[in-house]
């Protein structure tokens, strides 16, 4: 396992009994994300980086009995809070790296992924691995229940020129990924980027380029 990986295991293991209590108020940003999506009846939709579960119920209620909900989470702990809210009744909880997934390739018609993107150890490559469990034209949401600025004063930084989620840098490397962004909305109150899987194959871009 590499280091990047430990490190994430070892940040969301040491919060994971408290996390739902520490943002008892996001569920309808959850909701209201979920239902950008578009989802239909029946349709299959991956939960990646599902920590807690927290997306599970609204995206359950998107594709309905009929539908498969699949959550993945590289930490063992965040699973286990998961399943004692009772998120395990929404879909199937899998321990996986989001960026080795040990799923069928177009399995799914959309990717949700709360809050994953600043984990990514190697950004480019996980997101087409995200690419490759989708059909083409399948979706990605890229969400977080703050927007960046919001985020970043909660955590006492200041938001950088590399910040993979600015939309001057997001697009390229979602472009460079196979993704093509198609909505944008960073507000104190949500960060949301929705993207279509585009059936070209992939770029060998590594990134976008960020100047200081």
């Amino acid at each position: 396992m590499s280091d990047d990986h430990t490190h994430v295991q070892e940040f969301f293991t040491a919060r994971a009994a408290d996390w739902d209590n520490r943002f008892p108020d996001d569920g309808p940003a959850y909701a209201a994300a979920v239902a950008e999506l578009g989802l239909r009846e029946g349709d299959r939709v991956l939960d990646a980086g599902c920590g807690t579960g927290r997306a599970m119920s609204p995206l359950r209620a998107a594709v309905g009995a009929s539908g498969v909900v699949v959550g993945a989470d590289l930490t063992w702990a965040m699973l286990e809070a998961a399943v004692r809210a009772g998120r395990d009744r929404e879909g199937l909880l899998l321990l996986a790296d989001a960026g080795a997934l040990p799923l069928v390739s177009g399995s799914f018609d959309a990717v949700f992924a709360a809050g994953l993107i600043a984990h990514l150890p190697r950004p480019a490559e996980n997101l087409r691995e995200l690419r490759r469990v989708v059909r083409p034209g399948g979706m990605l949401a890229l969400f977080h229940p703050i927007g960046r600025a919001a985020l970043a004063a909660r955590q006492g930084r200041r938001i950088t020129p590399d910040d993979l989620r600015a939309e001057r840098n997001l697009r390229p490397l979602l472009a460079g990924s196979g993704w093509r962004l198609t909505s944008y909305v960073d507000e104190d109150t949500r960060f949301l980027a929705l993207a279509v899987r585009e059936d070209r194959p992939p770029s060998d871009l590594a990134g976008p380029t960020v100047s200081g």
